[in-house]
């Protein structure tokens, strides 16, 4: 179940995500919500319950994680820029993985 949602999330967090939700997601809420309705969307495919707890998650790691990448994009820290994507990555995989008892009885025979 855990790779399920592993590769749920890479399609949900970088395929869905546009190049104006990535670039905009720091400094608009539109765009930061466009990015968790798409992300959230195929979460529903695993249950509404999974898909409400993590796009709520996701929106909480985005909204203060995009704000600090873009900050430190600008100025030039890469190094700074991807450790904040590393711990962006990682907090939502935690919830995801925290919320696999969430998923939808109909998948359960993948576990």
């Amino acid at each position: 179940m855990i790779y399920l949602v592993i590769w749920f999330h890479f399609i949900a967090d970088f395929l869905l995500q546009t190049d104006k939700m990535a670039l905009n997601k720091s400094t608009s809420m539109k765009w930061l919500s466009s990015h968790i309705m798409a992300y959230s969307a195929p979460m529903l495919l695993l249950g509404w319950k999974f898909a409400l707890i993590n796009g709520l998650a996701h929106f909480a790691t985005d909204f203060v994680t995009s704000k600090i990448t873009s900050r430190l994009w600008a100025k030039g820290d890469r190094h700074g820029f991807f450790a904040v994507i590393g711990a962006d990555q990682a907090l939502h995989a935690t919830v995801l993985i925290a919320t696999i008892p969430l998923i939808n009885p109909v998948w359960n025979w993948l576990t």
